[in-house]
């Protein structure tokens, strides 16, 4: 028979048992917890820490990743039609009160010519505003992840660049759940994003971008225009490239230019056979051209697309010389031109998608609203690899005809769209 002594020393052992476990269990729920917030703390750091732990010192500190949840977290906006999504200015917002810059290099691109951008931004030097297209939810992950990338480990392209995600309606953009950090370990500086680009990017041919996903190419340009805020805009491609000093060039030119009627200034486009070597002026332009490494825009693949720019007379001018306007085109059907144009221009339509008529369209109904197409003398770009038949996707002749048909009534809206106007096409 147990006396009063040993039961209450029993008493006490079961307390302190019970009270051993009690804590062990807060122990385990803190450091559960802590493991957690932990996880959610270093979602976005840890994507760019380096193999053997050592954090990247990011120059944008954590500014990338709290603009991109800005973007991300109001969930984008529906463009006109519903079908697709858009989140605008992924990278920055413009600093507030700050004048919109004179001259915008506005392009597009899906993620397999993202890496374009790198050689683009160098070459132009000066602000660009970029509409990006993600077709698929892993596509919208990859690319949400990317561009934060971008903003994190590169200096100008955060500094230069309004970049735009363009999804489908369906699609909604989030900050992506990573599922192998080892992917992104290696990403330590901006080369290494470009060069990762690029190889995502290899082998992949434009437009090819599955059986149910279109690629929105007018819509991207309008809203990348549109973001731009520059009393002028140079629209392209995204694996195009300017000359050398062009931007500086133009102000130049049209700071001393009296305002006229309503005009764009047409920059002659060409193709080289090899990327190696771009040349940045009118003369290596004419070196390369005279040994066939150059030759017009679209000669093989369509040649009356780009006629009427008048290649042999714009070849034959000087080459050297402050850049003026050398001479005057008509627009003649089925004309395709690049040019910089005034905020004024008529938006692209963005019914048009994939290949064919989205540009010329454009053109069309600048020459019925009146626009005069005025050519830069010593400015050009240039297309990075010739056009070429075999080179295009499946799906390329009849995306065309489908456009062409909508090319038809397109033209017989602008009837009623400019009543008044002598100009047709």
């Amino acid at each position: 028979m147990q006396g009063p002594l040993a039961r209450c020393s029993c008493f006490q052992g079961l307390v302190a048992a019970l009270a051993l476990v009690a804590g062990l269990q807060l122990l385990y729920l803190a450091l559960l917890s802590g493991l957690h917030g932990q996880q959610q703390r270093s979602r976005y750091a840890e994507l760019f820490e380096g193999r053997r732990g050592g954090r990247l010192a990011r120059p944008g500190g954590d500014e990338p990743k709290e603009r991109l949840k800005q973007a991300l977290a109001g969930g984008g906006a529906l463009d006109g039609s519903g079908q697709y999504r858009i989140y605008r200015d992924m990278l920055a917002l413009p600093a507030a009160g700050a004048a919109p810059p004179a001259l915008v290099l506005v392009t597009h691109t899906s993620l397999s010519n993202l890496h374009q951008l790198e050689g683009l931004l160098a070459r132009w030097g000066g602000p660009i505003s970029l509409a990006l297209f993600a077709p698929s939810p892993a596509e919208v992950s990859l690319a949400t992840l990317l561009v934060y990338a971008l903003g994190a480990l590169c200096g100008p392209v955060r500094q230069l660049v309004r970049l735009h995600l363009v999804c489908h309606a369906a699609h909604l953009a989030a900050f992506p759940e990573l599922r192998d950090r080892g992917e992104f370990a290696r990403l330590q500086a901006c080369g290494d994003v470009f060069a990762k680009l690029a190889r995502a990017g290899a082998g992949r041919r434009n437009y090819a971008m599955g059986a149910n996903a279109s690629y929105p190419n007018n819509l991207l340009r309008n809203v990348a225009r549109a973001a731009a805020g520059g009393r002028y805009a140079l629209v392209l491609d995204v694996d195009m490239v300017p000359s050398e000093g062009l931007r500086q060039d133009f102000l130049a030119m049209v700071a001393d230019t009296e305002q006229g009627p309503p005009c764009v200034y047409v920059v002659p486009a060409f193709e080289i056979r090899h990327t190696r070597r771009i040349p940045g002026t009118k003369a290596e332009l004419l070196q390369l051209y005279q040994v066939g490494e150059i030759r017009a825009f679209y000669e093989e693949l369509c040649p009356r697309c780009q006629a009427p720019t008048n290649y042999s007379h714009w070849l034959n001018l000087p080459a050297s010389g402050p850049l003026h306007v050398a001479y005057q085109v008509e627009w003649k059907d089925p004309w395709e031109p690049f040019y910089i144009g005034p905020g004024s221009v008529p938006a692209y339509d963005e019914r048009f998608k994939q290949y064919g008529f989205n540009r010329i369209s454009q053109a069309c109904e600048l020459h019925v609203a009146g626009y005069h197409f005025a050519m830069l003398s010593n400015a050009f770009l240039v297309h990075k690899g010739f056009k070429v038949p075999n080179e295009f996707h499946t799906q390329k002749d009849t995306e065309n005809q489908r456009n062409k048909v909508l090319f038809r009534q397109f033209k017989q809206e602008l009837k009623l769209k400019y009543p008044g106007s002598p100009r047709r096409c």
